[in-house]
């Protein structure tokens, strides 16, 4: 009865958002309100039916009122400070505050941005300079330079191509005078991505400093996506520093290879025994569904020019070799941007692509702004002295103006001093994955984004109205349990004297309907079900013995039971010594059986022992409706009856 009473609470009480809004007040308990909106949200959350009645909204009014008087008393009683409700509501609030660490609104922006590239594929050209962060100043200057002089003759006019034969030093531009071929979405890292899907047909960009060096790209022409393209291929390879004799050789036997699937060889047979690429001959040769921009331009035009399914291609050469290649698939691309499982396929594509880069920097930018980021006035020369003194493990007293007291920035709540940057430093000292080659003041930057994450994700709550509904529920649903453990639960389950006064004092509501004393077994599946009913049938004292050796494929009760509990068929005769047909439960494959042992036709009083379980389910009730007045004295309800006549039907 106590589980179900827990349940019961569950289902009924903790509905959903339970928050203070400026809005109209629908209630009050004591100096409490509780508003319209609040009360809404709460009612459609556990009610389903279209058009409420008044009477159902009256009857929530007076479980939602119940369920605010017993949180309150719990608030006063100061269980909110108990050592497991905060542990729980600590631990409740990291389950879920990451879920809440995002910026939805650039999210959608990624997504939608997504779908709308796909739709498009770009002929690229690039010209490309190597340039690492860690370059000597002159050979930034230089190369800086370079493509500085490469975008100034595309401005005078000159040939893309040439330009980039003269200037890139992108080591295939030898032979594709920089025309890298289409790409699509995911083919470069996004800041590439972004320049060629904002750069126009038949115009190139300005140049641009990435984290691998300096690049200047050109959109040849765009067209409608293609989409991905699924197929097998059989790769035959080429040796490193083959001769022309031997690369003649690999194309004869490719030519052979090409000629006998024609004629009705068996790809995966033949892919099996004779492609050296070893993550799909096992398979048949099946590689995944890829998109243009994955795979060198001989390779991928040769599976897109496969008009149909099944198709066969003539042998192509790549750097790898030859590729026989067989058309399985063609997977068009389709806008389904209001599909919800399409958006979330591609969030988790985003999550695994550097887009997820972005969104977090326009986080942070939306972190600084809400939790009110102040940078103090500080003289930056003695700081970044003061950070190199400290990752040299040396710790002055006082760098010009700076010491460990000087407020270096902060927050609504919090100033974060000197330091405190000072502990930041040596936790990262010895860590190169964090310090890298940053200098004092990229290591400055990267200490004020971590410290208002985690100033951030401390104060959510004040941040985010769905996070602090979300906590606010559970803590006031633990808060529901703690109480009515201590005034409800323990106390009828506990209170013998008051169960025996109140079962004497309720006695004409206990009784015996029609009953039997007998034993209702389960196994665990039908066919012991059966087997075990045969058995039981000749000798019904062998249900112990079957059960104890049954290792838990058997379970048994036994007592005194109504008829109408007894899993029977329809219309059974219950007699003395019946042992009725076992009952098979589909969804499990369960199998119930009962050995009736003697029946009782007429109606008995229950004795206050077999009473006991009603008793406590109706002392429970008793103790909780007593309680419950004591609230409504100490905390009185007023309902506001013009907003309930406002409430939607």
């Amino acid at each position: 009865m106590l589980r179900m009473y827990r349940t019961l609470l569950v289902t009924t009480l903790l509905l959903g958002s339970l928050y203070t809004a400026v809005a109209q007040t629908i209630f009050t308990v004591g100096s409490k309100q509780v508003s319209k909106d609040e009360f809404l949200k709460a009612y459609r959350k556990n009610n389903t039916e279209e058009k409420p009645s008044a009477k159902a909204y009256r009857d929530y009014l007076e479980l939602y009122s119940r369920f605010k008087l017993k949180v309150q008393a719990a608030l006063d009683a100061k269980m909110d400070t108990l050592s497991n409700q905060v542990i729980e509501l600590k631990s409740f609030r990291n389950q879920i505050a990451d879920a809440y660490m995002n910026d939805e609104e650039s999210m959608n922006l990624l997504i939608n941005e997504v779908f709308d590239r796909r739709k498009k594929d770009i002929h690229l050209a690039h010209i490309f300079i190597p340039l690492s962060d860690t370059s000597a100043e002159t050979q930034v200057a230089e190369k800086q330079a370079r493509i500085n002089k490469a975008y100034q003759a595309l401005l005078k006019g000159e040939d893309f191509g040439k330009v980039a034969l003269q200037y890139s030093v992108d080591p295939t531009v030898a032979t594709n005078k920089g025309d890298i071929g289409f790409i699509t979405v995911y083919s470069l890292p996004y800041d590439l991505e972004t320049i060629a899907y904002t750069t126009a047909p038949g115009k190139f960009s300005k140049p641009y400093r990435s984290k691998v060096g300096l690049h200047i790209f050109k959109n040849i022409e765009e067209r409608k996506a293609k989409g991905k393209v699924h197929v097998a291929q059989i790769l035959l390879s080429i040796p490193p520093g083959a001769s022309a004799a031997q690369i003649d050789a690999v194309h004869k036997k490719a030519d052979s290879l090409y000629n006998l699937l024609l004629n009705g060889g068996d790809f995966k047979k033949l892919a099996l025994e004779f492609s050296a690429d070893n993550f799909s001959y096992q398979t048949g040769g099946e590689l995944p569904p890829f998109g243009v921009g994955r795979f060198e331009k001989t390779f991928e035009n040769a599976a897109f020019s496969l008009n149909r399914d099944g198709e066969i291609g003539k042998p192509v050469q790549t750097s790898f070799g030859f590729h026989i290649l067989k058309r399985l698939g063609i997977q068009p691309i389709n806008d389904n941007r209001n599909n919800p499982e399409e958006r979330e396929m591609v969030k988790q594509e985003i999550f695994q692509n550097d887009r997820i880069e972005y969104a977090k920097k326009m986080m942070v930018k939306k972190i600084y702004a809400r939790t009110g980021l102040k940078r103090y006035p500080v003289n930056k020369k003695d700081l970044w002295i003061y950070t190199d003194s400290i990752l040299n493990s040396k710790y002055p007293k006082q760098v010009g103006t700076v010491n460990v007291n000087t407020a270096l920035f902060g927050f609504t709540k919090q100033t974060i001093k000197a330091k405190d940057w000072m502990l930041y430093l040596e936790a990262i000292r010895n860590a190169p994955n964090i310090r890298g080659l940053k200098t004092p003041e990229q290591l400055f930057e990267q200490y004020i984004e971590t410290t208002a994450f985690e100033y951030y994700k401390d104060h959510l709550e004040d941040y985010n109205r769905e996070f602090a509904l979300q906590l606010q529920e559970f803590k006031e649903g633990n808060l529901l349990f703690e109480i009515m453990q201590r005034q409800i639960w323990d106390k009828a389950s506990t209170d013998t004297a008051g169960l025996r006064t109140f079962y004497n004092a309720n006695k004409d509501k206990y009784w015996w309907d029609a009953s039997a004393d007998a034993i209702i077994m389960t196994s665990n599946n039908d066919s012991i079900g059966k087997a075990t009913s045969k058995k039981i049938s000749t000798d019904p004292k062998l249900w112990r013995e079957l059960m104890e050796f049954s290792n838990g494929a058997i379970q048994a009760d036994s007592g005194r039971f109504e008829l109408g509990q007894l899993p029977v068929v329809d219309r059974t005769n219950f007699t003395d010594g019946l042992l009725t047909a076992p009952v098979k439960n589909d969804a499990d494959n369960t199998s119930t059986y009962v050995y009736v042992i003697k029946v009782r036709r007429d109606r008995e009083p229950r004795s206050f022992e077999d009473a006991r379980g009603f008793v406590i389910n109706d002392y429970q009730n008793y103790l909780d409706e007593k309680w419950v007045a004591e609230l409504k004295r100490k905390y009185p309800v007023k309902i506001i009856e013009p907003v309930v006549a406002t409430l939607p039907k």
